[in-house]
């Protein structure tokens, strides 16, 4: 009668384990829906026209974007076509670009085709060309590490990567690679 139980103690396992097995061979699921929730925007806008003001009341930046999709979680917004206008009294300057990741901090990164144009009439600089700027907008700062190119009335500047203070507009090009003046 041993013999009995040990077979049937053995088809039985052999049983469990064959109605069992496709359940343990499964991968394993994440959690969709934490995942899916921080992937997915809280908040989309489209044909977007926002003025930030400071604490003071003093127009800070407008953006104008086709779509804005912001991510409250992570801490950004994300711009699609974006229009930053940044203002500082008289020196006031345009960005553009084909995206946009706005963070919490005021830090804005500016990718695709991106210019810079000042607003400030009879400026030495009219417009700043890149692939990708990075604008500190409390600082009014803005920096790049890709090819850039500076035009002005008389003046187009090439080089490779930038650092700009907005504020005193002195710009300064970390690897200097062509400058053509034109005589007017």
């Amino acid at each position: 009668m041993t013999v009995n139980r040990v077979i049937l103690l053995i088809i039985f396992a052999l049983t469990m384990y064959w109605i069992w097995s496709p359940y343990f061979a499964q991968p394993k699921k994440r959690s969709a829906t934490e995942e899916e929730s921080i992937a997915t925007p809280d908040y989309v806008a489209t044909d977007l026209k926002q003025t930030k003001y400071s604490e003071a009341g003093i127009r800070n930046y407008l953006v104008e974007a086709n779509k804005m999709e912001l991510y409250q979680q992570l801490g950004f917004s994300h711009f699609t076509s974006p229009t930053f206008t940044l203002f500082n009294g008289p020196q006031n300057w345009q960005l553009s670009a084909n995206e946009a990741t706005l963070y919490e901090n005021n830090m804005l990164i500016l990718e695709g085709d991106v210019k810079a144009l000042n607003l400030t009439e009879g400026a030495m600089i009219s417009q700043i060309s890149a692939d990708h700027i990075q604008v500190d907008i409390t600082q009014r700062a803005m920096r790049s590490d890709l090819p850039v190119e500076i035009v002005g009335p008389h003046l187009n500047i090439k080089g490779q990567g930038l650092n700009a203070d907005l504020n005193t507009e002195i710009i300064e090009l970390i690897n200097h690679t062509r400058t053509i003046y034109y005589d007017q």
